[in-house]
């Protein structure tokens, strides 16, 4: 099964592979586990492979480079740029051009390959003209570095703007039952323009999942526990979702999570998730969506859970970093 790709002339299979929780972010890395689940999802025939320079701070491109030696054909490798550290530990957005290049081959040297497929910038700086940014990044395509140009989490109208400069192979918006921005902003613009629609976090975090039954199963300093939807408050509630959503799954012979993916590829030909994932036994979880079949009703029932979900999708600090429709 693969996506139409329309004017961007990516072709690659109906599902990706999301590496951030293989480095951090979701309870502790298992380096060893992290090659294995690479390595099947690569057997398997997925090709499209998501990472970024901040993931781990560069240990998840450092990681996918040690796979990717002597394979390197076998994948459309897919990482990002544009988040910064500072001396006192605060994070935040460089978009200038001299950064570009900058972060670029740092990628190219960790990820130990001579060109990167797609190169997203992974938030829009507000000091600097996405015009500017795209130019740089352009730049990158002309020296053979760079195949194609990506935005991530921004809105229609610099999507528009960044497409007037170079043209945007893909967006990376969070997209999933839980969470339907893109509907009503990108996404009607991606499809006017050509754009793919990469959808990440498309099982809420794990929500979607049914395997997160409360808070105290997530480790200490999973980002999840700072996040609203996980929030005591509303995870109750969120997972009440969950359980109608695998009332469905049931009648379909799926999980939840298969489901969850299945609602989301019926969404639009130039919408491929990227679930991320760090076990194999998750990786092939997620492949069993590409089996499941919903109906129009199916579509339309699971869609009305979206209406109920309890939390914004972000804290206020990560709320910053997002632009608006």
């Amino acid at each position: 099964m693969e996506l139409s790709r329309q004017s961007s002339g990516l072709r690659t299979p109906a599902l990706g592979l999301g590496c951030w929780g293989m480095s951090d972010a979701y309870g502790p890395a298992d380096e060893k586990e992290s090659i294995a689940t690479i390595e099947a999802a690569l057997a398997a025939g997925l090709r499209h492979v998501d990472t970024a320079d901040v993931y781990g701070n560069g240990h998840n491109e450092t990681l996918l480079g040690k796979v990717l030696t002597g394979r390197r054909q076998d994948v459309f490798l897919a990482t990002k740029f544009g988040f910064v550290g500072d001396e006192y530990g605060q994070v935040r957005v460089d978009g200038r051009p001299e950064r570009v290049k900058i972060a670029c081959e740092a990628s190219l040297r960790r990820l130990g390959t001579d060109v990167i497929d797609l190169y997203y910038l992974h938030r829009r700086d507000a000091r600097v003209a996405i015009e500017d940014t795209i130019g740089a990044m352009a730049d990158l395509v002309r020296e053979g570095k760079v195949r194609y140009l990506g935005l991530s989490e921004v809105s229609a109208e610099t999507l528009r703007r960044a497409s007037a400069v170079h043209p945007i192979a893909a967006l990376q918006s969070e997209y999933s039952l839980f969470t339907r921005d893109p509907e009503s902003s990108v996404l009607p613009v991606c499809r006017e323009l050509g754009t793919v629609l990469v959808a990440f976090s498309p099982l809420g975090r794990g929500l979607l999942t049914g395997k997160v039954r409360s808070r105290a199963e997530l480790a200490k300093g999973d980002y999840r526990l700072k996040m609203p939807r996980f929030a005591e408050e509303n995870l109750a509630k969120n997972l009440a979702l969950v359980e109608a959503l695998g009332i469905i799954a049931l009648a379909k012979n799926g999980t939840t999570a298969q489901v969850a993916l299945a609602w989301l590829l019926g969404q639009g030909a130039n919408i491929l998730p990227i679930p991320g994932v760090k076990r194999r036994s998750h990786l092939q979880e997620n492949l069993g969506a590409l089996k499941i079949r919903l109906t129009p009703d199916d579509l339309t029932r699971l869609s009305a859970l979206s209406a109920s979900v309890q939390g914004p999708r972000h804290n206020p600090h990560n709320l910053m970093f997002l632009e608006n429709s």
